[in-house]
C-alpha cells in the first residue's frame, strides 16, 4: 500500500490488517503516556483546503501519538489563498523533505492527482463529493466492534447521498466486508444512475425509511450538506425531518441494540434528533475515538515500513 486514496485500493485482507493494528492502537488512548516511537523522525503535513474538526484533529493526534512531526496547513493560511495552484503548493511543501501528506480538497480526484506529483505518501482525507476512505474504515471498525463480523449484517445508510463522499466510501467498505447495505434518501438526494450501480455493486435502494429501519442491524445517518446545494432539494427542513430524519418516534422502530452512526458534524433536529444522537445505542462518540486509532493504523502501515515494524 503506497497511498490511501480510495477504499477500492484496499483488499479485504488489507482492511482486516488495518483493523487489527487499530485495535492495538486503541489501547494507547487509555494510557497515561500516549506515545509510541513508530514514526519518530517522520514528518507528516496535514493540508486541509476545506474546514474540518474531527478529521484534521484526529490525524494530528494520530501522527503525534506515533511520534511523527506533524504540521497543519490550511488554505486560508497558505499561498493557495494568494492564487497558488495546488500543484505548486504540494511540490513546494514536498521539496522540504516531508514523508507524508494528508490532504482534504473540494475537488474530486485531487488526492489521486497529488499522488502523481509527489514522492511522499498521500492519504485522502476527503476529496469533493468523491471519497473519504479513512472515515469509511473507522465507521466499519466501529460497527465491527459493536456487532462482530459484518458478514450478512443489514446496514442502512440514510440521507444526503448525492453530496456525500462518506456514503461512497462506506458503500465500498461495508459491501467488501459482507454487509447487506440499503441506501435510503428522498428522490432528489438519490444519486442519478444509482439503479445500475446498485445491481453491479450488490446493494439495495429505498425511498421509505420506515420500511427499512425495523430490519436494520445498524443505521448510519448522513449530514444534509446544505453548503453544497445550489437549489431546493427539499421544500423545508421540517419536511425533510418528517420524511427522512431519525426522530424520537423512529428511534423506537430500531432494534434496541442497533448502533446509530453519524460521521458528523450533526445537524441536530434535521437528520437526527437529540434523542437518537444521545441514545444508549448511539455510536457517534465511539466513531470519534475509533478515528484516532484507525488513522494511527493507516499512518503506521504507510510510513513505518517493514524495517520499523520489525
Amino acid at each position: 500500500m503506497k497511498h490511501l486514496l480510495s477504499i477500492d485500493d484496499l483488499s479485504v485482507d488489507e482492511i482486516t490488517t488495518i483493523f487489527e493494528t487499530a485495535a492495538e492502537m486503541h489501547d494507547v488512548q487509555h494510557r497515561e503516556v500516549k506515545k509510541l516511537p513508530a514514526l519518530r523522525g517522520r514528518t507528516v503535513i496535514n493540508m486541509f483546503f476545506e474546514d474540518s474538526t474531527r478529521t484534521r484533529s484526529s490525524f494530528e493526534i494520530a501522527g503525534k501519538w506515533l511520534s511523527a512531526d506533524v504540521i497543519n496547513i490550511s488554505a486560508k493560511g497558505s499561498s493557495a489563498s494568494k492564487g497558488e495552484s495546488l500543484r505548486d503548493t504540494v511540490l513546494t511543501v514536498c521539496a522540504m523533505g516531508v514523508d507524508g501528506l494528508v490532504i482534504r480538497h473540494p475537488a474530486s480526484g485531487a488526492a489521486r492527482q497529488v499522488s502523481q506529483w509527489v514522492d511522499a505518501i498521500v492519504v485522502n482525507a476527503g476529496d469533493g463529493m468523491h471519497e473519504h476512505p479513512t472515515q469509511a474504515l473507522l465507521d466499519a471498525y466501529t460497527l465491527q466492534r459493536r456487532l462482530g463480523s459484518l458478514e450478512g449484517r443489514r446496514v442502512a445508510i440514510v440521507g444526503d447521498l448525492t453530496h456525500s463522499r462518506v456514503f461512497r466510501s462506506n458503500l465500498q467498505c461495508l459491501t467488501k466486508l459482507g454487509a447487506d447495505v440499503t441506501v435510503v434518501a428522498p428522490p432528489t438526494l438519490m444519486p442519478s444512475g444509482i439503479e445500475p450501480w446498485s445491481r453491479a455493486a450488490g446493494f439495495a435502494t429505498s425511498y421509505d425509511l420506515d420500511e427499512v429501519l425495523p430490519k436494520a442491524d445498524a443505521v448510519m445517518m448522513l449530514r444534509v450538506q446544505r453548503e453544497r446545494m445550489a437549489g431546493g432539494y427539499f421544500p423545508s427542513a421540517r419536511e425533510y425531518t418528517v420524511g427522512y430524519g431519525l426522530t424520537k418516534e423512529r428511534l423506537a422502530q430500531l432494534q434496541p441494540d442497533a448502533p446509530i452512526c453519524h460521521p458528523g458534524p450533526m445537524n441536530r433536529g434535521l437528520e437526527i434528533a437529540a434523542d437518537a444522537a444521545d441514545a444508549a445505542q448511539s455510536a457517534v462518540l465511539d466513531q470519534v475515538s475509533a478515528g484516532v486509532a484507525v488513522r494511527m493504523s493507516v499512518l503506521y502501515h504507510l510510513l513505518a515500513g517493514e524495517e520499523t515494524a520489525s
